[in-house]
């Protein structure tokens, strides 16, 4: 039994033994690559035994490595026991069916080893939906001529969600889950909409937190509401998004909400299958972009996280980047972010720099608001309400004639108070 941290054991039994493999392009650093990798593969249940590279221009297109390195793989899973191997890059099913064939072993790809993560993470309705969904369609594109492969896979990785239905050996029934899945989805977006809509016509102000995974955003989300997110040191520990209200320091509120973390070479499928969860982004009034500030290459995976939000069209929003875990940094030397209107060091597990946080979410959503002023009739006290949620009190009188208010709101509520507003008190 191997200890990982402090609450965590490891029962090596449980486990697969793999070997990990990557083609280490130009201006590519593979060994990075397979770090990651291997916490991936943790987070799956696989062990890694060893790690290979390979430099080449690009991936073999008949087996991803080449046949002497192929040699090289099957002698080490020979010596080390391995149950079998994976690969750092999606694989195509002829790379798949020759490596397998070729190694007499398991052969997995890193799309694989993700879709396994979000099959034992997901807890919603719509997370397992979405999971469901993207395995398939991962599968189908891999049956024809497979049937060798498919029976040999055993237990572990890429076995658990709809492998256990056995669909993967009948295409037209994949063909049909799928369609009944996308139905099941399509009614939960309705619902999703209306909630939106619901949260639109209120009118307060949404705030999505961003970042690569295991950066520190539910932990941020807890620490700023007061909620109970799941939080765990690995990857893709919570993937259903999570909505709670915050009240900034001027007394107005806000939603803010979490999401599933980003990650290099995020699979198609997944992003497609979890499209109107990452959606979520997209209505947000600002985005919070947390990075890990202790993790290594942190330009590559804040590069990482533009490029997906790029792909889901939510670029163009105003965005705060969140140097988290700020109290176990040992430089100072932090990259710049030209695409922030403003960086924080934070500690979110120890509250740090969440006050700074607070006001700069404020000032740049009181950047578009308007100060008025103006005096509500007792008859009319409702938009007071409206004020005391969206906006910023300044100033709030009562008077024999009515409520006289100073206050910065945006331009719903200043279109209900047009006829109340005065031009001085």
């Amino acid at each position: 039994m191997e200890k990982r941290n402090d609450n965590d054991y490891i029962h090596e039994e449980d486990y697969e033994k793999v070997i990990l493999i990557a083609v280490e392009k130009e201006n590519e650093n593979a060994e990075e690559n397979l770090e990651e990798l291997e916490e991936l593969a943790l987070t799956a249940k696989a062990i890694t035994l060893d790690k290979i590279i390979q430099k080449r221009e690009n991936v073999h297109p008949a087996s991803y490595i080449g046949k002497g390195k192929i040699e090289e793989v099957k002698q080490k899973i020979y010596e080390l026991n391995a149950t079998g191997v994976i690969c750092d890059d999606e694989l195509s099913p002829a790379q798949m069916r020759n490596l397998e064939k070729a190694l007499d072993c398991k052969v997995m790809d890193r799309t694989m080893v993700i879709l396994d993560i979000f099959a034992q993470r997901a807890s919603s309705k719509e997370g397992k939906i979405q999971v469901e969904l993207a395995q398939l369609r991962y599968r189908l594109s891999r049956l024809a001529g497979s049937g060798e492969y498919l029976s040999r896979l055993g237990g572990g990785i890429g076995t658990r969600g709809p492998g256990e239905k056995k669909l993967e050996t009948d295409r037209r029934h994949i063909r049909n889950r799928i369609g009944q899945l996308k139905k099941e989805l399509q009614e939960l977006e309705s619902h999703r909409e209306l909630v939106r809509a619901r949260r639109k016509k209120v009118g307060i102000p949404l705030v999505s937190i961003v970042g690569y995974t295991n950066a520190g955003k539910s932990t941020l989300l807890n620490a700023l509401s007061g909620a109970d997110v799941l939080i765990e040191d690995k990857l893709f520990a919570t993937l259903d998004p999570t909505t709670r209200k915050v009240k900034l320091p001027g007394g107005s509120e806000i939603l803010l909400t979490d999401t599933v973390g980003f990650i290099r070479k995020l699979p198609h499928h997944l992003i497609e299958a979890f499209k109107s969860t990452l959606e979520e982004t997209q209505y947000g009034d600002i985005l919070l972009h947390v990075v890990d500030s202790t993790a290594k290459n942190i330009e590559k995976k804040m590069e990482t996280v533009y490029e997906t939000l790029a792909k889901l069209k939510v670029l163009g929003k105003p965005v705060i980047t969140l140097y988290n875990k700020c109290d176990k940094l040992t430089t100072g030397l932090l990259p710049i972010d030209p695409k922030a209107e403003k960086t924080i060091k934070i500690s979110a597990k120890n509250k740090e720099g969440l006050d700074e946080l607070l006001q700069a979410i404020e000032e740049i959503l009181k950047a578009g608001r308007k100060e008025i002023k103006a005096l509500i009739p007792y008859s009319d006290i409702g938009i007071l309400q409206l004020i005391r949620g969206e906006g910023e009190r300044l100033i709030e009188e009562y008077r024999p004639e009515g409520i006289y208010i100073k206050a910065n709101v945006n331009q719903r509520i200043y279109n209900k108070l047009e006829k109340y507003l005065i031009i001085s008190n």
